[in-house]
């Protein structure tokens, strides 16, 4: 169980970093509830179990779970099929994602799915290292890959289909995929893009929904879209009212955010926005330096990895993370079409923080074992 184990390689600057956007996101969550307590204190028993997740999961080989690929697998394929089946939608969710679970309560599956996905892929990879510029290979890995990604996106949630696709794609990436694979990828991927603008305004996108649809069309076309913009316009202009330092936590004014109900969803989707109204430009460039360091550390990591399985581990969380992150503030700074992402280690939700633990978990397991045994 302790094979390999090096305390002096633990990631405690990993774990600085994440705790710090605990404490933040806690405080955040506390002033976006107006100090509800059972959810402050929800995320503060997510965040010390997940801690001893870490502590519990670090002790373990990650290739010895690596051995339990197929399980993993099998596991997030039963958890989403478990949504389709008995999913339901919380109050104000607007989509089914969750099930209920003896004890914790609520569960959402795709979160899980993301970590299960990085452990499978990794060691999907690592076992056919030399095949990954077989067309044969690439075939049967993009059928195994496309089947959580398709049922996630059947919930619907195509937020985190593009995230869980970003992340595989990232790590067949690092496997060492030839670069014809990669030019040829975006040869087809560009005009492509083009391609789906014309059908999207044509609505004729087989696997978008039509508010999915409407969103991007008035990201892309704001002027004619007008309605659709409605709640990242007032997250925009609650983030430039904080100006510098902004209004301060638990500000009670009823042009904020969080009291006007400019926006739904402000301790989950647009926390970002309760953040850059309450702690100004200094904590909004506080939690995205934070969240740069975590992505930097999370490649350091792999480039001290022993083997490919590990270093796609390091890979896949730092992809995980930082395209998450980037792509919850880009749409709270109207940078990206609206949709339901949550923000690692901030947002309120037990199942993400959760899930975010056992990746670093894997990656504090991989950590200690770096170097030669």
């Amino acid at each position: 169980m302790l094979d390999g184990y090096k305390v002096k390689y633990y990631p405690f600057r990993l774990l600085f970093y994440i705790l710090v956007l605990n404490v933040m996101g806690v405080l955040v969550i506390s002033s976006a509830t107006d100090g509800d307590r059972g959810m402050v204190a929800k995320q503060i028993f997510g965040i010390v179990l997940g801690l001893v997740l870490v502590v519990f999961i670090s002790f373990i080989h990650y290739r010895k779970i690596m051995e339990l690929m197929w399980v993993v697998y099998g596991i997030c394929i039963i958890l989403l099929l478990a949504v389709l089946v008995f999913g339901y939608s919380p109050e104000g969710a607007g989509a089914i994602r969750w099930i209920k679970v003896p004890i914790i309560g609520q569960l959402q599956p795709s979160e899980i799915v993301k970590i299960g996905m990085i452990l499978f892929i990794a060691s999907f990879l690592g076992k056919h290292q030399e095949d990954v510029d077989r067309i044969s290979f690439l075939i049967v890995f993009a059928a195994v890959a496309a089947i959580p990604c398709f049922l996630i996106l059947k919930e619907p949630d195509l937020s985190t289909t593009i995230v869980v696709f970003i992340m595989i794609l990232s790590m067949l990436f690092v496997s060492g995929i030839s670069y014809r694979w990669v030019l040829g990828s975006l040869a087809f991927i560009i005009p492509s893009a083009a391609i789906f603008i014309f059908l999207l305004r044509s609505n004729v996108v087989p696997f978008l929904r039509g508010y999915q649809a409407n969103r991007i069309l008035g990201w892309i076309y704001p002027d004619k879209y007008a309605d659709i913009n409605v709640q990242q316009d007032n997250s925009i202009m609650a983030i430039s009212s904080g100006q510098l330092m902004g209004k301060g936590l638990n500000n009670n004014t009823f042009a904020s955010v969080k009291n006007g109900n400019f926006v739904s969803q402000d301790q989950t989707d647009f926390i970002f926005a309760v953040i850059g109204e309450e702690l100004g430009f200094i904590g909004s460039m506080v939690v995205i330096v934070l969240f740069a360091l975590i992505v930097i550390e999370c490649f350091r990591l792999a480039s001290k990895a022993k083997d490919l399985e590990g270093k796609l581990v390091c890979v896949g969380f730092a992809v995980l993370v930082g395209f998450q992150s980037f792509t919850n503030i880009s749409v709270a700074t109207g940078l990206f079409p609206n949709t339901g992402l949550p923000l690692p280690f901030i947002s309120y939700g037990v199942s993400s923080l959760l899930s975010l633990y056992l990746g670093v978990g894997l990656v504090a397991s991989v950590a200690v074992r770096q170097g030669k045994n």
